[in-house]
């Protein structure tokens, strides 16, 4: 009588049990109590429910999935990047090049996290949150508002700044170099914002008195990079 364990047997049973462990880890296994999709204006790890500050979420501002390049089809409707761009014009043309190189880049998703980011980094560089705007900006631009808000407490001044409402956002300019994704917004917004001495007296701005600004910043990707983040590169003060 042959051993119905012999040597063969337990070998085809090692490959079937590690053929379905494989299988298993790649694909999952449904509970029904699966987490939904993270959303996609937090970095992993940083949503609404986090107990850490909302300082330190990150606006990864909407665009391509991570690694998505694929090429698309010139746009059937010429007016499609209205009313932030005309069409036939040079931002729109660029948001074109963007576009097909970034599947899945939604221009109505972007300048609603654009605006986002816009009130965060404002806010953040007022209470001189250096976390924050590091997760926002490129290194060069970061380096610049961390040098400000150093001389700032070095002076022993305090900031505080409340974005009353942004009342119109554009596309000023936008283009594809090389692989980096680049959008020039124009921000027109209504600021309450003022600078404290040591001693708690206003020495500019007004803390209960709006001032309308004009903002024009650049917001930059690396259309072939897995991170899915925007960052600040470029501010100026418009006209």
């Amino acid at each position: 009588m042959h051993d119905p364990l012999d040597a063969s047997t337990i070998v085809f049973a090692i490959l079937a049990i590690f053929v379905v462990w494989k299988l298993r880890s790649v694909l999952g296994t449904r509970t029904g109590n699966e987490k939904p999709p993270s959303n996609p204006f937090f970095r992993r790890g940083i949503g609404s429910n986090d107990n850490r500050s909302a300082d330190n979420k990150v606006v990864p501002l909407p665009g391509a999935a991570p690694g998505a390049l694929a090429p698309s089809a010139p746009p059937a409707n010429p007016d499609r990047w209205k009313p932030y761009a005309e069409g036939g014009s040079k931002a729109a043309a660029g948001l074109d090049a963007i576009a097909a190189a970034s599947r899945g880049f939604a221009l109505d998703a972007f300048i609603s996290g654009a605006k986002t980011a816009y009130e965060m980094i404002l806010t953040s560089f007022a209470k001189g949150d250096r976390g924050a705007l590091q997760n926002l900006l490129d290194k060069d631009v970061f380096e610049s508002f961390s040098a400000a808000i150093a001389a700032r407490e070095s002076r022993g001044e305090t900031m505080t700044t409340h974005v009353v409402g942004i009342d119109q956002v554009t596309v000023e300019d936008a283009a594809l170099r090389d692989r980096s994704a680049q959008i020039t917004l124009r921000f027109a917004s209504k600021l309450e914002s003022a600078t404290r001495d040591k001693t708690g007296t206003v020495i500019d701005g007004s803390p209960d008195k709006g001032v309308d600004m004009i903002d024009v910043w650049t917001f930059a990707r690396d259309v072939s990079s897995r991170d899915p983040n925007w960052r600040l590169v470029a501010t100026q003060t418009g006209h």
